[in-house]
């Protein structure tokens, strides 16, 4: 996995194999996560279409539909990649990322 490009302390572009992956960063009071997934066909012609105003606005709708607090109804929750071997090679693509490994 190889991320492709970020918005800091926003989002994360992430690929792999053909696949692209938003990791979205959320905020929820004294509680910061990330929220991984896998963007589905309709999102991609977005993306391709607006391009990162997009995903800015796809993080924001996943931040405030706050998948990872107890009893969300976030239709993203369903799609989260927490503790899954996508999350693992992910965190390391932006270790990675964050270390100025550009490849």
């Amino acid at each position: 996995m190889i991320v492709l490009d970020d918005e800091h302390y926003r989002w994360t572009l992430l690929e792999e194999n053909g696949q692209l992956f938003l990791d979205a960063m959320c905020s929820h009071s004294a509680v910061d996560y990330n929220v991984l997934l896998a963007l589905n066909e309709e999102e991609i012609l977005l993306f391709k279409k607006k391009g990162r105003s997009y995903l800015d606005s796809l993080a924001s709708s996943i931040h405030h539909s706050a998948p990872g607090v107890r009893g969300s109804k976030s239709p993203y929750k369903p799609r989260s990649l927490v503790m899954t071997p996508e999350r693992e090679r992910a965190n390391d693509a932006i270790k990675r990322w964050d270390a100025g490994e550009r490849t």
